[in-house]
């Protein structure tokens, strides 16, 4: 089974960094493409950005492209994802996730998912 924990969320002012990580255990971390999402109050769960079972490929929403970048080690089952330039409309909860299959990362369709950490960003 596999098992997703995110860290890194808190509050910052406009304009500065977080770094997101997410460490997975129960499965070969390798085998999993990985992805990041977000939910804001009153508002549905939304993509951020995705990354390949290899790391080799990316993808963002276009809403974060330029600001945040997704990375993984897979010699240490973490996946960050880097957030610069924050606004305050990047205020949410932001959840990990994961799945086995490849086409995750284009289909969005992940099955695992963390617990998500808070993020706020303050004007």
């Amino acid at each position: 089974q596999v098992q997703l924990v995110e860290s890194g969320g808190g509050l910052v002012q406009a304009g500065a960094s977080l770094r997101l990580s997410c460490v997975l255990s129960g499965r070969t971390f390798s085998m999993y493409a990985m992805g990041w999402f977000r939910q804001a109050p009153g508002k549905e769960r939304e993509f951020v950005a995705a990354i390949s079972r290899s790391g080799s490929s990316t993808y963002y929403a276009n809403s974060v492209k330029g600001r945040f970048t997704i990375s993984r080690d897979n010699a240490k089952n973490t996946s960050h994802l880097q957030m610069n330039s924050l606004k305050p409309e990047d205020t949410a909860v932001y959840y990990c996730a994961a799945d086995v299959e490849a086409t995750a990362v284009v289909t969005r369709a992940f099955r695992s998912w963390g617990q998500g950490t808070q993020v706020t960003i303050s004007s």
